[in-house]
């Protein structure tokens, strides 16, 4: 016989509606100014009220998309790409402080000024290709996420993808709560992922002389189309284009009073979480590379581009089973932690660029179901051992898209009718728009490569 409490859960089961507005944390007009910024306090007082929103943009910069570019290039090419990865994670510095520059100075996000400075034909192709590449990341994180159940339960790789759709109901779960909230379970996963990439790392003893030496930059690699591609593909899994959209949103979750002083030391504290929690964000992506490069390129491993290929290695090369579990338990909490900050930019972009908004859980299936669809099919028909290239395709998307979102960032960043006095300095500018010229002339680069066959 049903107890009450078993009466009681039943009742709210088949009572329960779905929500029909957007909601916090995962809707951007509803979490701005929620986490207060004491003004009188401390700094430190002042820079704990700050921190985290940072962690939200970190978790994007270690995805799965992320384990399969730096697996793949780790067992190529050894600790070669190292500077690669060092480089990619300074471009996203760069770009994540001018996100928070923009958002401090102007009070809006990317996606609104996209609207509100571009005419309408302009307005709907930089949706387009944002949503392109939203899609684009969930698919690195479908397929992701479903590697890490097959690899903890045993399940079929196209069980996996389909369970993946149930990641809609953690965003039902989460609706109402506090942004505050969201951060710390973001930050717990990224926490989750660093400890167990640390353990493995100890287990495989690398060559730290030979790392060092990787991080000296050293650009007659790329001459190699295969590693010009996984550079490509690091860039695209290090700095995604929706990041920028979503960074400039949320600095706004912190209240702070509207005068210069205020803003500026908003932007000081702001730009300083960013800093460190990317700075986390790249010590995960070296020492994925680390691993790859130790555990299979220094044992004559050096075509393994699958991320369940690397997770069967792993064991019998460092002899612990135990290195095996913590990779795929970091890569279940990548993909899930990634699933939870792309909802928020998927928000962003529709609020910002079109004005629309709908239920968070709504968004979160109508993301998923084109991603999920895409994933399965490429699945079936290459199998599990076509997901490495799924993945790494999808980063080098995001890196083409990657421009259409840098040019606006810029040029609202140095527009002093947007910024005011906190327009970007000219060292910012400079180094801004020469990122730029190199991620295009990359692109270029990599599309003639490809037309011409050179990358195998």
């Amino acid at each position: 016989m049903m107890g009450p409490v078993t009466m009681d859960l039943l009742r709210r089961l088949f009572t329960y509606r779905l929500p029909r507005t957007a909601t916090a944390p995962f809707c951007p007009s509803e979490i701005q100014g929620t986490v207060p910024v004491p003004a009188r306090a401390g700094w430190l007082t002042r820079f704990r009220a700050v921190a985290g929103a940072g962690l939200l943009i970190a978790i994007g910069y270690m995805d799965p998309g992320n384990w399969a570019t730096d697996i793949e290039g780790g067992s190529r090419f050894g600790y070669r790409l190292l500077w690669v990865v060092a480089l990619a994670s300074l471009t996203g510095m760069l770009l994540q402080d001018l996100c928070v520059r923009v958002g401090v100075a102007s009070g809006r996000d990317l996606a609104q000024l996209c609207r509100q400075q571009h005419g309408r034909a302009v307005n709907y192709s930089l949706w387009f290709l944002a949503e392109i590449a939203i899609i684009a990341c969930d698919i690195a994180e479908v397929v992701g996420t479903a590697l890490a159940l097959t690899l903890l339960f045993h399940l079929s790789l196209g069980t996996g993808v389909l369970l993946t759709a149930l990641d809609t109901v953690i965003v039902l779960a989460l609706q109402g709560a506090g942004f505050r909230r969201l951060e710390a379970i973001v930050g717990g996963l990224m926490g989750v992922v660093a400890v167990c990439c640390a353990w493995d790392l100890v287990l495989a003893r690398p060559d730290w002389g030979a790392a060092a030496a990787g991080l000296v930059p050293d650009p007659r690699i790329l001459a190699d189309g295969k590693a010009l591609y996984l550079a490509l593909g690091i860039l695209g899994a290090t700095v995604m284009p929706h990041n920028l959209y979503l960074h400039t949103a949320i600095v706004g979750t912190r209240s702070r009073g509207c005068d210069l002083a205020a803003r500026t030391d908003l932007l000081h504290l702001s730009s300083l979480d960013s800093a460190i929690s990317l700075a986390g964000a790249f010590l995960v992506n070296a020492g994925l590379l680390i691993l790859a490069a130790a555990a299979f390129h220094a044992h004559g491993q050096t075509a393994v581009t699958e991320i369940q290929d690397a997770h069967r290695l792993l064991a019998p090369v460092v002899g612990s089973q135990a290195a095996a579990v913590l990779f795929a338990v970091a890569l279940l909490a990548c993909g899930q932690s990634s699933t939870l900050t792309g909802t928020i930019a998927g928000q962003v972009i529709l609020e910002g660029f079109l004005g629309l908004k709908i239920p968070c859980w709504l968004r979160r299936l109508i993301t998923r179901a084109l991603a999920i669809v895409p994933a399965y099919l490429a699945v079936r028909w290459s199998g599990a051992g076509g997901i490495g290239s799924v993945l790494v395709a999808t980063q080098v998307v995001l890196s083409l898209q990657l421009p259409f979102a840098i040019v606006p960032l810029l040029r609202f960043a140095g527009d002093p009718r947007i910024m005011g006095t906190l327009v970007m300095p000219a060292w910012q500018r400079v180094l801004g728009w020469a990122v730029l010229v190199v991620i295009v002339i990359a692109n270029l680069w990599l599309v003639g490569d490809l037309i011409t066959g050179g990358t195998s």
